[in-house]
């Protein structure tokens, strides 16, 4: 703790608190400052002018990452016949039916990622719809997730496209790529992110819907971004 809190300090030293920096400049400062020993994971943290509590403004979507997330995705698959090998051949880890259902409900097994349900497998995954809801883990036709085309949603889940949403406090989290990816390739990702979410703006959302903006690494300060130039992306 004592190490971490003086490389924290040391970081932190480097971020001008009062400014707002510019997208691509903050994504260069966290990526600098990403000393740890391991690939640090950059993250973005966006407080949104929503009110999570009302179902309209639950803000929910999906991106492709241009360069991916740096990470290995487990890829679950509920579906059979012809698309239970069109999933496997696609590069699921894990695809099955009934099989797969029992063992969730049985063993508590949780071992994947994301999960892809064809529509006709959906009667059987409601099963455990409260097993995988509370997880983030429930297919959803919304992002993509409830599909025949079961080889497109694989390919997309493992080449990094990431699911996002809005948490009770109004803010999203949402990782976009390792340290290791260069200043460049991290701001297009950050980019495309943040595009992402100015688009999924809800209709009955009033006023400024980009309140705050902050880009940090897992063990690095958190670096403020000017929301005003962050509002252009959706352009």
């Amino acid at each position: 703790m004592a190490g971490r809190g003086k490389r924290l300090k040391s970081a932190g030293s480097e971020v001008n608190r009062e400014a707002r920096y510019a997208l691509d400049e903050a994504v260069a400062l966290a990526t600098k400052l990403a000393t740890a020993k391991f690939d640090e994971t950059l993250e973005l943290a966006i407080r949104l002018g929503v009110d999570p509590r009302q179902a309209d403004q639950n803000v929910r979507g999906t991106v492709a990452l241009p360069h991916g997330t740096g990470r290995s995705v487990r890829v679950a698959v509920f579906a059979k016949g012809d698309k239970e090998r069109e999933a496997r051949e696609a590069g699921a880890d894990h695809v099955g039916g009934e099989d797969l259902v029992k063992k969730i409900q049985e063993e508590g097994w949780l071992e994947f990622d994301n999960a892809v349900a064809t529509p006709d497998m959906m009667g059987l995954v409601g099963r455990i719809g409260k097993i995988l809801g509370p997880r983030g883990l429930m297919p959803n036709p919304k992002l993509g997730t409830v599909t025949f085309d079961v080889g497109k949603a694989v390919a997309e889940l493992k080449a990094g496209k990431i699911e996002y949403r809005v948490d009770k406090a109004g803010i999203v989290h949402m990782p976009f790529g390792k340290a290791s990816f260069g200043a460049q390739k991290l701001f297009e990702n950050a980019s495309a992110a943040l595009a992402s979410i100015l688009k999924a703006k809800p209709a009955s959302a009033k006023g400024n819907y980009i309140l705050t903006v902050s880009v940090s690494s897992t063990m690095g300060p958190g670096i403020k971004v000017n929301p005003l130039a962050v509002r252009t992306l959706a352009a």
